[in-house]
This record gives C-alpha cells, sequence and structure tokens, in this order.
C-alpha cells in the first residue's frame, strides 16, 4: 500500500474546485484501497495500524476512517478500529447498472460537444492509469480511473451527475483487481482509457459507446471476480 504525505499528494481531483485537505487525501486513498479490495469486508483495521502502512500518522487516518463510517463503507469496532462493510452481489450489480445508464450515454454525448482541448488534457491521466497497472499499484490505479471517469463527466456540464457518479464508484468493490494484476492482464484495460479519449477526439459516437460498454462491462466481470 503506497505512502501518502502531505507535501506529496497521490493527485487527486479538486473537491468542489479547491485543493483537497490531507484529511480528505487520506480518505481518497482509503477509499481507493477499500474498492480495489486491499481492505478486506468483514476484518477490523486499527487507525496506527493503517498509519504505518501509509505512512502517515494515526490521526489523519482514524478522521478519514469517521468520514468513511459516516458513508457507511465501514463500521466503528469499539476499543479495536474499524470494520470494512460488506457489499453484496446484487448491490455491485445494481450499482454497475445505474453507472452504465449514466456514463456510457453521457460520455458518447462528448464526442459531439466535448472541446478538444479539455479532452486533450485527459491524456495524461489516462496514462497514469496505464503506468500504475504496469507496476501493480493498484491504489493509484483506482485514483487516477476516477479521475479519469469524473473529469470525463465534468465536461457535460452536469456536477450533479458527477456527484452521483463519485458516490456509486465509493460504494463500489473491485475485488479481481489484484489477480488481475499479477497476470499482467489489468493494463489491457486500462489501455481502454486511451482509446476512449482516442474516439471522442475523432468524433465518433459508436466507438465511444461501445468501447465504454467493454469498459464497464469489467467492473462486474473481469474486475470482480474475487
Amino acid at each position: 500500500m503506497k505512502s501518502v504525505h502531505a507535501g506529496n499528494s497521490p493527485g487527486l481531483s479538486p473537491l468542489g474546485g479547491r485543493t483537497p485537505s490531507f484529511r480528505e487525501r487520506v480518505a481518497e486513498a482509503l477509499r481507493a484501497a477499500l474498492i480495489a479490495g486491499e481492505l478486506r469486508p468483514g476484518e477490523v483495521y486499527s487507525a496506527p495500524g493503517l498509519a504505518a502502512r501509509f505512512g502517515v500518522s494515526a490521526t489523519p487516518v482514524r478522521e478519514a476512517m469517521l468520514d468513511l463510517a459516516k458513508e457507511g463503507l465501514v463500521d466503528t469496532v469499539p476499543n479495536k478500529g474499524f470494520r470494512v462493510t460488506a457489499v453484496s452481489d446484487r448491490q455491485l450489480d445494481e450499482y454497475t447498472h445505474v453507472r452504465s445508464l449514466i456514463e456510457t450515454p453521457t460520455t458518447a454525448e462528448l464526442a459531439a460537444t466535448a472541446d478538444p482541448v479539455a479532452l486533450r488534457a485527459l491524456r495524461p491521466v489516462a496514462e497514469e492509469i496505464v503506468t500504475a497497472a504496469a507496476a501493480g499499484d493498484l491504489i493509484a490505479y483506482v485514483e487516477a480511473d476516477q479521475r479519469f471517469h469524473l473529469g470525463l463527466l465534468a465536461l457535460a456540464g452536469n456536477a450533479h451527475l458527477v456527484e452521483v457518479v463519485r458516490d456509486l464508484r465509493r460504494r463500489a468493490r473491485l475485488y479481481g483487481l489484484t489477480a488481475l494484476a499479477e497476470q499482467g492482464r489489468l493494463e489491457a484495460s486500462a489501455e481502454e482509457h486511451l482509446e476512449i479519449l482516442d474516439a471522442l477526439l475523432a468524433r465518433d459516437t459508436e466507438a465511444v459507446r461501445a468501447v465504454m460498454t467493454r469498459h464497464l462491462g469489467h467492473v462486474r466481470g473481469l474486475w470482480a471476480a474475487p
């Protein structure tokens, strides 16, 4: 699990147009570890133990975990720490279904409306996803993947839509990422982000729709296996 230092942000997207606080950056890194399956459901994690794994002090970790508890992602266990809440397959299927209903058509529409300059600005993020996949850094992968997709959706100009998808992504679990990384198969999925950008820049709506459908299909396919 990578470290998160106050002077070295993991590169998270701005929250509400402002730079995230250190506590918020730690919370996002913890969410990414939870989504990637590095923090497993049912297990209890102490703030000092997580702090040691992240290379930070226990205080921001404890505060961040309390934030996650308010979101229902973990439960507090008195005098022990925090237990990661379980998410059923049905819930994950529902989250993915709603995401597909929102993200696929919205992203496809951007082929006709998005500013090419804004699209090109997302290419370094897409390349960062590929780099994280090659390195097997699942937390960096999840963080960059979120920045890419939310950044795309933001180009549609609907802030509420972006927040809905952000919430769905936070509730997701991608337990198969570790196996994919170990098998060297995660890079192929990562490169789909570059495919999406290329199709958008080519103004090819149907190609965007096809790649997005395939890409989101991995959430409950390739990426879901325990």
